[in-house]
Parts: C-alpha cells; sequence; structure tokens
C-alpha cells in the first residue's frame, strides 16, 4: 500500500470510496460529496491546499494524500495539516485527520496509513503532530496509540460537540 495525492486518474476509484461512506458510514460521506458533483475541482482543490493556493478562510495548507492499495481501490484518506496556528486546529483538529472507507476497516489500513503519513508530516517540518479522536472511537484512538500516540487530554471543543481524546505523535 502506498499513499498518493489526489489524482483525477482514480475518478472510478473514487466514486467507489464515496458510495462505500454512502452506503456504510452516512455521516462520513458528506464530507467526500464534493468529490462526486465535480471530481476534477475536488481533486485540484485538495492539491491546491496542500501549496497553501486559494485556501477559504481560517484554512492553512493541508496537503491530502489517498492510501492505495495493490488493486487501486482508495483504502482511506489523510489530511496533513501544514500547521496548527489557529484555535480549532489547535484544540480540535489538529495536525492529522483520517478516514478508512467503512469496507477496509478493522484490518489494520489505519495504523498503516498513519504510519505512512507521519513521514509526510516529518517532511513538512512537523515534529510532533496533534491527533484527535472522538473519546469513544476506540478504534481511532487504537490507530493513534499503535503509532506511539502519547494522550494528553480530553477536551469539548466549540466546532465539534463530542469530547474529544488528544494525542501528540512524534514524527522524527
Amino acid at each position: 500500500m502506498v499513499l498518493i495525492e489526489p489524482s483525477i486518474n482514480l475518478e472510478s476509484e473514487f466514486t467507489r470510496f464515496y458510495e462505500d461512506f454512502a452506503q456504510c458510514d452516512v455521516d462520513n460521506a458528506e464530507y467526500y460529496r464534493e468529490g462526486i458533483a465535480n471530481f476534477s475541482h475536488y481533486v485540484q482543490r485538495l492539491n491546491d491546499e496542500g501549496k497553501g493556493v486559494n485556501l477559504k478562510k481560517g484554512y492553512v495548507p493541508c496537503s491530502h494524500f489517498w492510501l492505495i492499495n495493490d488493486t487501486k481501490n482508495i483504502v482511506g484518506v489523510i489530511r496533513v495539516r501544514h500547521n496548527i496556528n489557529n484555535e480549532f486546529l489547535a484544540v480540535e483538529a489538529g495536525h492529522i485527520g483520517y478516514d478508512i472507507a467503512p469496507s477496509f476497516r478493522g484490518f489494520g489500513n489505519g495504523k498503516k496509513m498513519l504510519n505512512l503519513a507521519l513521514s509526510k508530516a516529518r517532511l513538512l517540518g512537523i515534529k510532533q503532530a496533534l491527533i484527535t479522536a472522538d473519546e469513544d472511537n476506540i478504534a481511532s484512538r487504537k490507530v493513534i496509540e499503535a503509532n506511539g500516540g502519547q494522550f494528553d487530554k480530553i477536551v469539548t471543543g466549540k466546532v465539534f460537540p463530542n469530547p474529544l481524546a488528544r494525542y501528540w505523535v512524534n514524527c522524527t
């Protein structure tokens, strides 16, 4: 498995990824709907965010990666924010956020994807990454802990209504 930047060459694979969410994880499917509505624009926006180009107000540069398996399925996506220089990121969202497609959960893919992304974060100059998960999302917390995540504390943010577990992960 490899992490790649979003590519317009993977439109059908992205459609399958989205449909997996739409059928099995409706709450998180919304995040990827833009990719179905206008795929080329979506890919361009994601790649622009990595370059710090055309950022929405309050956004920071953010590199997006897709975890691809041997058969070109998009197994998961991960976002590495270049900094956490605003209150929302510093408290609630952190440097790294990720999703594994529902059909690929429970097979160690999240652990592998986060491990690969920590190398990307290191190349961006991030020495320690803040990663958060819903307090009751045990699977995500295990992914973070398996990658050396050191528990910090539980917080309740202004944007995310559920208590969040904060972890710091060494990227070096």
